[in-house]
């Protein structure tokens, strides 16, 4: 289910924090379905419990999850997920237009470009064709 890269530069919370996200946002963690238990993550995943802890209180915290008193944390608005990830994808996006206009790529070649990388095809230089 979750797979830790240990060479990582982030905090293990952190990975944890993605990987569930992104399990909620492909619908393998459904709209209020109960997360795993701390306890049987951490023993998953060979991890101190504290650091699930600490992943869950920020999915709470950022409202992807919600936590019922005495039952555990529970998946929360998978909306809610997609148009914050949605949101952060334009900001990235915002950051690449401009770079690209920095370095003289026109709108109709970006846009060429970016349809080639998200259909999995390589990118072709400018003249190739």
């Amino acid at each position: 289910m979750i797979l830790l890269d240990l060479k990582d530069s982030r905090p293990i919370y952190e990975q944890i924090v993605e990987r569930l996200q992104e399990l909620m946002m492909l619908g393998i963690l459904e709209e209020d379905s109960q997360m795993p238990s701390v306890r049987n993550l951490a023993m998953e995943l060979s991890i101190n419990p504290n650091t699930i802890q600490r992943a869950y209180g920020e999915l709470e915290r950022k409202g992807y999850t919600y936590s019922v008193k005495g039952r555990g944390s529970f998946v929360g608005s998978i909306r809610k997920l997609r148009e914050a990830k949605k949101t952060e994808l334009e900001g990235k996006l915002g950051g690449l237009v401009r770079e690209a206009k920095t370095i003289g790529i026109l709108r109709d070649e970006f846009v060429i470009m970016a349809g080639q990388v998200y259909d999995g095809e390589p990118a072709k230089q400018a003249g190739e064709g």
